[in-house]
């Protein structure tokens, strides 16, 4: 397999570094004169770059252009708000002794941002990260991952086609590569395995560099008895088996009320079994893994789970030469079974009956991981309560998956599904800058500071102490140190 060596990442690092500051001093508007210029490059190419997300993934020709969309709405959201959002902000001094004192608080970037994206969405993760970046004043690596990188180093191209200062590049490679990035660059956001990012974790924290981590998911889907069990059934089928159920925020796991558990099940194997699944990428709803590995997993869930007792209402078999596996629905299903634990990464539901709400959302908290999930019912409120419950950074209420085109609200992982967040509005941008502040005096020489410093005398002593006891004291008895105890 070819690729760069770390000799070459960290080459590449070192020259985004030194080309950073001149990023920087163009000013959220100059750069965003970049930005702009790029994205109307994506556009002009969107058939080209299209077309190799379908190639690299497998995803189906209706699928496939969801990416690179998605990612121009992204760049327009924020170059829309970046100088709201990067703004310098001025607080007010807070007490008697700071009241003389200016202060700013400014925005600053890290000045190289290593950004690692997986197999499954490679375009769009990659530009989800970069651009909010670059706004900030960071360069930006990319490292896609070693299966699908086509796509997204021909878009990482067309940064330089337009001109633009060398400020995001891509390097390819497999782990040797990203561990290089890792130990070179100021700030990474790796998304892919919880057990990767562990590793990422590890390194960056032994750097003390700061990461984001969006990592694996095993969302559950809650439908109560009062849902619209049509649209449950279709929304919790697309939340399941969208780019063929390789989503950390697939639904993984599905809780109905006993009430509606049969006609549910019905509904859905019913709704699944209209789906196509067929070699040409024109005509068809799912598409094959990405990696021949991964089928492996899907089928071995899906066997352990009938031999334990599970009931296979649908699929339950490789299709596409073995390459892919057909939507699966399963009942009688439970938490002793991997199937219902362990991330699958592939189109398989597994459904499971619940006496009530209260088991539904014991049973959807029981879990290592805390991505997403999603609830159905007719009723908004009793809906949003249910979701205040849940242990997961994101619930879509009668939706799926919906959370990641909503670029104001942050994507977050609890548990093992990752540390911080994507986007989030303000945050989204904000994540790659730290903090810097700024004093100076509105009046020189005042009085607090002539009593603050040297030299020290019984009476600025007195004065000070004084001064601390009237603004740190809520009521006049201590105001004034009556009653204090010496």
């Amino acid at each position: 397999m070819s690729g760069d060596s770390p000799d070459a990442v960290r080459k590449t690092v070192a020259a985004l570094r030194e080309a950073q500051p001149e990023w920087e001093a163009l000013g959220v508007s100059g750069r965003a004169e970049w930005v702009a210029r790029y994205r109307d490059w994506l556009l002009d190419h969107s058939d080209r770059l299209n077309d190799l997300v379908q190639q690299d993934t497998g995803k189906p020709a209706a699928e496939a252009p969801l990416e690179l969309m998605l990612s121009i709405d992204l760049a327009n959201y924020y170059l829309d708000n970046a100088e709201r959002f990067l703004r310098v902000s001025k607080p007010r001094p807070h007490s008697l002794l700071t009241l003389t004192k200016a202060l700013e608080v400014a925005p600053r970037p890290y000045p190289v941002v290593g950004v690692i994206t997986p197999w499954n969405y490679p375009l769009a993760l990659s530009l989800f990260d970069a651009i909010p970046a670059l706004l900030a004043g960071a360069t930006v690596v990319v490292k896609p991952s070693a299966v699908t990188p086509r796509a997204v180093t021909a878009a990482l191209a067309g940064w330089a086609e337009i001109g633009a200062p060398p400020v995001l590049v891509a390097v390819e490679g497999a782990g040797e590569v990203g561990a290089a990035l890792v130990d070179e660059v100021d700030y990474v956001q790796f998304t892919g395995s919880t057990r990767t990012g562990r590793q990422v974790a590890k390194q960056a924290g032994e750097r003390l560099i700061p990461y984001g981590l969006e990592l694996g998911g095993k969302d559950p889907a809650i439908v109560l008895a009062d849902a619209d069990l049509d649209l449950a059934a279709r929304g919790v089928a697309f939340g399941a088996l969208s780019n063929t159920g390789q989503m950390c925020t697939s639904t993984e796991r599905i809780y109905v009320e006993r009430e509606v558990y049969d006609d549910f099940v019905g509904r859905l194997v019913a709704f699944v079994e209209t789906l196509r699944q067929t070699a040409d990428p024109r005509r068809t709803d799912l598409g094959p893994a990405v990696v021949d590995s991964q089928v492996d997993i899907i089928e071995r869930h899906v066997d352990e789970a009938v031999a334990q007792g599970a009931t296979l209402r649908t699929g339950g078999k490789r299709l596409l030469d073995g390459h892919g596996y057909a939507p699966t629905v399963l009942t009688e299903v439970d938490h002793s079974m991997a199937v219902m634990t362990e991330e699958t990464f592939g189109p398989v539901l597994p459904v499971m009956a619940v006496a009530d709400e209260v088991e539904a959302v014991a049973l959807a908290n029981d879990s290592a991981y805390g991505l997403s999930a999603s609830v159905w019912t007719r009723d908004k409120e009793r809906g949003k309560a249910l979701a205040r419950r849940l242990e997961v950074g994101t619930v879509d209420i009668n939706d799926a998956q919906v959370h990641l085109a909503c670029f104001p609200i942050p994507q977050a992982g609890w548990k093992t599904s990752g540390i911080g967040s994507r986007l989030g509005g303000e945050h989204g941008i904000l994540k790659y800058t730290r903090s810097h502040a700024i004093t100076s005096n509105r009046v020189e020489l005042s009085l607090v500071q002539k009593l603050a410093t040297y030299p020290y005398t019984a009476a600025k002593s007195t004065t000070v102490g004084t001064m601390l006891r009237l603004t740190g004291g809520r009521d006049l008895k201590r105001r004034l140190g009556i009653g204090r105890i010496r």
